[in-house]
């Protein structure tokens, strides 16, 4: 039994969600800062390890026309970095703002902490992911 990591890789942090053992349910786990690179990269290592991961998807943010900017490469540059794991890719577009809306509905106050939107964003990219594997 394993569970899945998914990662809201941003400029400044790197937002952390888990499924369960049954890969029916995502959980915010935390956040790192993004920089010094290898501290952030030793980070996911060690709660990858922690938490017997064996796939981490990464939120990819694609333009509205599906094309591949920028912010794209950079997660996709930053993921080959991490090593000993299944890499998936999600489309991540507009989880933001998904995120801050879940986060108001709840009554949280993110303005002060903008990590819980990348937690929160994290745990929207592990739940489409675990939703579609569902279908198939």
């Amino acid at each position: 039994m394993y569970k899945v990591m998914a990662l809201d890789i941003g400029t400044k942090r790197i937002g952390i969600a888990l499924s369960d053992y049954t890969l029916m349910l995502a959980a915010g786990h935390s956040y790192i800062e993004r920089y010094p690179e290898s501290k952030a990269l030793e980070n996911i290592q060690k709660i990858a390890k922690e938490n017997n991961v064996k796939k981490i998807v990464i939120g990819l943010p694609l333009n509205m026309d599906n094309t591949e900017g920028n912010q794209a490469k950079d997660c996709r540059d930053f993921a080959q970095k991490i090593e000993d794991y299944e890499i998936i890719f999600e489309d991540e577009r507009l989880t933001s703002e998904a995120a801050e809306e879940n986060l108001r509905n709840k009554k949280i106050d993110y303005k002060k902490d903008k990590g819980l939107v990348d937690i929160e964003s994290a745990c929207i990219i592990l739940e489409q992911y675990l939703s579609r594997r569902k279908e198939y």
